[in-house]
């Protein structure tokens, strides 16, 4: 909890004191709800890593330009693969030049409907130009940058051959009846920060933005 409260004081202070934007407010009135917090703001997931006594903390602030072009299918499982490619192909053409492109993509694939949307942001906020280990998800990444850079659709949609600048594809394994797939999309600009707390109170800070 003091973990919770200082990332919530963090994100306030990071708005007051320095250059980040009032962005949030109540979904149904669209007040204001403060300095980038509110109810369950900021959105904070948690991961807990074997044999590791320190604390790693990564922020992914995310305009809205590129997390309105998000996009989730369940598809069925008989699509398999063509499947998957079909739908993260009609997510980025219709996507269009509104994402800021040329952008990063993110996708999600397995577990249920909402673990494959965070799978999909996870993606994003790997290094440009990284690998998953798995060699499959590893060639899916290939074959989907190759297939998304064929539309033509370009930087900011006025044409090209560069939509994309990467593909991450992150999986779970999921139940044999669902076959869930998501898609985020992340701007050229691809803010984020870690930073790597380690037992003995020392900080190691990561910033690839």
């Amino acid at each position: 909890m003091r973990i919770a409260a200082a990332l919530r004081a963090g994100t306030e202070r990071a708005t007051v004191d320095y250059p980040l934007r009032s962005n949030s407010v109540n979904t149904l009135t669209r007040e204001s709800s403060g300095p980038n917090v509110g109810y369950r703001l900021p959105i904070v997931h948690w991961e807990f890593v074997p044999d590791w006594d320190g604390l790693d903390v990564k922020c992914v602030p995310k305009g809205s330009g590129s997390e309105n072009m998000s996009f989730l299918k369940m598809c069925v499982p008989a699509d398999g693969v063509r499947g998957i490619k079909e739908f993260v192909l009609d997510s980025i053409v219709g996507a269009g030049g509104k994402p800021c492109p040329p952008g990063i993509v993110g996708v999600g694939i397995g577990g249920s409907a909402d673990y494959a949307m965070h799978l999909a942001k996870e993606a994003i906020a790997r290094p440009v130009g990284s690998h998953n280990p798995d060699p499959l998800v590893g060639q899916l990444e290939d074959e989907l940058m190759e297939l998304l850079n064929e539309t033509g659709i370009g930087p900011m949609g006025m044409g090209g051959d560069v939509t994309v600048l990467a593909v991450h594809v992150e999986q779970a394994d999921t139940h044999m009846t669902l076959n869930p797939v998501a898609v985020n999309y992340q701007c050229w600009a691809a803010r984020r920060a870690s930073a790597h707390i380690g037992p003995d109170g020392s900080i190691e800070y990561e910033r690839d933005a």
